[in-house]
């Protein structure tokens, strides 16, 4: 009855062979007289998602998680994870081979500091490691006597010889309709802040900005619609787009080339090294440019000018179409939602229902819609203590029953007009009071945010706490940010906004991120309640400075069997019955009528 098209349960990597393709890695590394090598999880441009070509980290441990990293030296080998995978890692990787490490803890660059020695060479792909990066990890391996060296081949490229080919997929054309600002406007404001900046050009290898500034779209990556390529834009003069020419097709190209010149990639080299030879000041983001490039830029007498790429801070105050896209996206992906919901709720008190099989009935439901142009990341279908591992996927091997107490399902789709991104922990039979009390806590901390009013020119670190303080007050916290961007027909996690202990950018109108408080207790059971949320501006009688607050986007009800009422306070009831008053009738009127009567009894006042 269903399938998921979107997205896959099959096992990509194989834990097995770690070992023997770590020996024939140290075999290449050592005819190379390297004494190690360090590889990030990336690719040339930083993405998140990467192209299959792209997944050596995947390949050479076993660990298929969105953050690693590896070094490899001639007598230990380590594989750093943050907090969301130190659980799976040890699941996927074999534990003889390399040490799990988790980043929160120690670095790479403490790491190295210790386990270095005196004289040691050790190897690295320039294209991989951004120049921020490299730098920190340039100055570990000093501070131990030791060299960092530039390959110029990736010696793990010589052993996958079954490695995919990279991706080429055709280019889109991203609609006004959608965009809300056509190309050459957004090229002038872009020049606009490099001539306030001072540049005379920037230079971009982010499939977003690209994607964003040029409104056009792809599939190089899975989930997030990229078209894989490079831009340098110059304050002053036509901008100059690198990308594989067999993607764009007659249409696309003549749109294109009224904005840019268009170059195969293998031009760009000579391109930055024309860039340096003329003395430009170039823009980079340091953080997420790879030290390949800008160090070309440098070398060739380029002045770098470090700071955030412009694109990344227009891209994510959405314009007045992208908002109200996004209200449609999440109104439709609503009605499927719910439709969901009710489904479950029938039929896994039943029984005979896994993480796999709801996982696809939900992506069946979202392309009902007939608007469904992917899932917006693999969902996370998580059952008893598979929910307690906050980015698991699913797999064949590992798909468990839905079975009395939470089932935790975070999901998304992409939409034209819209991305979302949603998380409903549900009850099935009944859970204990314990976990009622957890829910209950991180639901606290939900409604925190979603009611937080705060001045203009506040961050997402300075808010973070809201979410964590009904946890914390029963010793209790969870090792994620509390929110994430997010961006129109883009990435799901999207830059600069986020809230989060590291999230420095102001809040501003127009920004989409996620609320998305939880609580994970190893073996057992996780937790999390996640909606996106609009910052706009908000009215405050007497108030002595602009002030913002956020709105609701995403519609689905919160599970009032697993809540203790008696830990929320008035305020807390009165906010959950209105919101549940709001999905009732918003989105009942869009479901069939069995949704509608399951949507009644969910939304009732608690």
């Amino acid at each position: 009855m269903f399938e998921a098209v979107f997205q896959s349960f099959e096992e990509t990597a194989d834990p097995g062979q770690g070992a023997p393709r770590l020996k024939r890695l140290r075999a290449r590394l050592d005819a190379l007289g390297l004494d190690g090598f360090l590889l990030p999880r990336a690719d040339e441009h930083q993405n998140e998602y990467l192209p299959a070509c792209a997944e050596r980290v995947a390949w050479l441990t076993g660990f298929t998680g969105s953050y690693g990293f590896v070094v490899v030296l001639k007598q230990r080998a380590a594989l750093f994870v943050d907090g969301r995978y130190t659980v799976q890692a040890r699941t996927q990787v074999d534990a003889a081979a390399f040490e799990t490490v988790n980043v929160g803890e120690t670095t790479p660059g403490d790491w190295l500091k210790a386990h270095l020695s005196p004289g040691w060479t050790i190897g690295y792909d320039p294209a991989l490691h951004t120049l921020e990066g490299l730098e920190r990890l340039e100055r570990a391996a000093s501070a131990a006597g030791a060299r960092l060296v530039a390959l110029d081949a990736n010696p793990v490229d010589a052993e996958w010889t079954d490695r995919p080919a990279p991706p080429s997929t055709p280019v889109q054309l991203h609609d006004i309709a959608f965009a809300g600002e056509d190309a050459a406007s957004k090229l002038d404001r872009l020049r606009e802040a490099l001539t306030d900046a001072r540049a005379d050009a920037l230079f971009t290898a982010d499939a977003h900005a690209l994607a964003w500034t040029f409104n056009i779209r792809g599939a190089d990556v899975a989930h997030t619609p990229l078209p894989l390529g490079f831009a340098v834009i110059p304050a002053n003069s036509r901008p100059t787009v690198y990308i594989n020419g067999s993607k764009l097709s007659n249409a696309v190209r003549v749109v294109l080339e009224t904005l840019a010149d268009v170059a195969e990639p293998s031009a760009l080299p000579a391109s930055l090294d024309a860039l340096g030879a003329a003395g430009a000041t170039v823009r980079i983001d340091a953080g997420a440019t790879a030290a390949s490039f800008a160090r070309r830029l440098e070398a060739a007498g380029a002045i770098l000018q470090r700071g955030a790429d412009p694109v990344a801070k227009l891209k994510a105050v959405k314009n007045e179409v992208e908002i109200a896209g996004a209200r449609a996206a999440h109104l439709r992906d609503a009605a499927a939602l719910c439709r969901f919901l009710a489904w479950l709720d029938t039929e896994a008190p039943k029984g005979g229902l896994t993480e796999i099989s709801s996982a696809a009935a939900l992506e069946t439901f979202r392309r009902e819609t007939g608007r469904l142009k992917d899932v917006s990341f693999p969902s996370i279908s998580a059952a008893g203590p598979n929910a307690a591992l906050p980015h698991y996927r699913v797999t064949r091997a590992s798909d468990a029953p839905l079975t009395p107490g939470f089932y935790l399902i975070d999901s998304g789709a992409q939409y034209e007009d819209g991305t979302t991104d949603v998380t409903r922990t549900v009850v099935i039979g009944d859970a204990g009071d314990e976990m009622k009390d957890r829910f209950t806590r991180v639901l606290k901390g939900h409604i925190a945010i979603s009611t937080a009013v705060f001045p203009k020119g506040v961050s997402g670190a300075q808010i973070d706490a809201f979410a964590r303080r009904p946890l914390w007050e029963a010793g209790l916290d969870f090792d994620h940010g509390t929110g994430h961007g997010v961006g129109s027909y883009l990435s799901v996690h999207e830059g600069p906004q986020r809230i989060s202990k590291l999230g420095t950018t102001p809040l501003e109108p127009g920004m989409i991120l996620s609320n998305e408080p939880g609580y994970y207790r190893e073996g057992h059971y996780g937790i999390r309640t996640e909606t996106l949320v609009l910052v706009e501006p908000r009215a405050v009688p007497g108030a002595e400075r602009p002030m913002l607050g956020f709105e609701t986007l995403t519609l689905a009800p919160i599970d009032r069997r697993a809540i203790l009422p008696a830990l929320l306070s008035p305020h807390e009831r009165a906010w959950l019955d209105a919101y549940h008053a709001r999905v009732r009738a918003e989105v009942a009127p869009l479901v069939d009528p069995a949704t509608a009567r399951w949507l009644e009894a969910a939304c009732a006042p608690l």
